[in-house]
């Protein structure tokens, strides 16, 4: 489905990106962690077509990524700079799908369908400063959904909201993940959402980036925000990680052991 080939993204003689190669296939959901400053959101920029990159390839199937494609859908993680103050719900998640010239009974059906897939029925007519953190990034995720992307991709969506509201969020994207049969690339800080959420985690590396690692998470689904972490195994990926990204040289001996 998407496919990354040697990408290198500079700012002048300041080095973001070495050199990055890695595919994710239809349907997966692929974390991206890393120590900060490695360069994730410019990584993600870049697959979005939103910044050119320096040297390398980036195909969404088989067409290059030379711009944002019509495929694609990127949520990002400051919910309430991206949503419209003057618009109701409605009209934000209406709002991209201008571009797509659809007729009104079928704009407003991918509307009402987007936002009840995020629990939001009820809330189409409030505005964005009417509703709490959660909700608003629940608006955000669902004008991605009504675009109807092939790949979602998202940048630290969680990373502004409480705890408990980040817990539900992350159930709630992988509910739309299955509903929608959507690939998601995901970055996020939080190694245990990383874990929690993937079928792998690419590991990268301090700027200049590469990647250091690609994790298979085997976890058994459908996850559950206590029974998954309570697993054994969920602790030893979540050490490895942790570990691949602080103390790169202690993982490799761990994880042989």
């Amino acid at each position: 489905m998407l496919h990354v080939e040697h990408l290198k993204k500079s700012y002048g003689d300041v080095e973001a990106i070495g050199d990055l190669t890695f595919d994710v296939a239809a349907g997966e959901f692929v974390c991206i962690v890393g120590p900060s400053g490695c360069g994730k959101t410019t990584l993600l920029k870049c697959v979005a077509g939103l910044l050119e990159p320096t040297a390398g390839e980036i195909r969404l199937g088989d067409a290059p990524v030379d711009g944002p494609p019509d495929t694609m859908a990127l949520v990002f993680q400051e919910y309430s700079r991206s949503l419209f103050p003057w618009m109701s719900v409605r009209q934000n998640v209406a709002f991209p799908l201008s571009r797509r010239k659809l007729g009104k009974q079928e704009t407003a059906r991918l509307v009402e369908d987007a936002l009840g897939a995020v629990g939001l029925g009820d809330a189409v007519d409030r505005y964005p400063w009417q509703l709490s953190g959660g909700m608003q990034q629940r608006v955000a995720i669902a004008r991605a959904l009504a675009y109807q992307p092939r790949v979602l991709l998202m940048d630290e969506p969680f990373a502004s909201v409480d705890a408990q509201t980040r817990a539900d969020l992350e159930d709630l994207v992988l509910q739309v993940r299955q509903d929608y049969d959507v690939t998601i690339v995901f970055v996020t800080h939080d190694i245990d959402e990383s874990v929690y959420l993937s079928d792998r985690i690419i590991v990268l590396t301090p700027s200049p980036t590469r990647v250091r690692e690609t994790l298979e998470v085997a976890l058994p689904r459908p996850r559950d925000q206590v029974a998954t972490k309570e697993l054994q195994e969920f602790a030893r990926l979540r050490a490895h990680v942790w570990r691949t990204i602080k103390r790169p040289d202690e993982a490799e001996v761990a994880w042989a052991s």
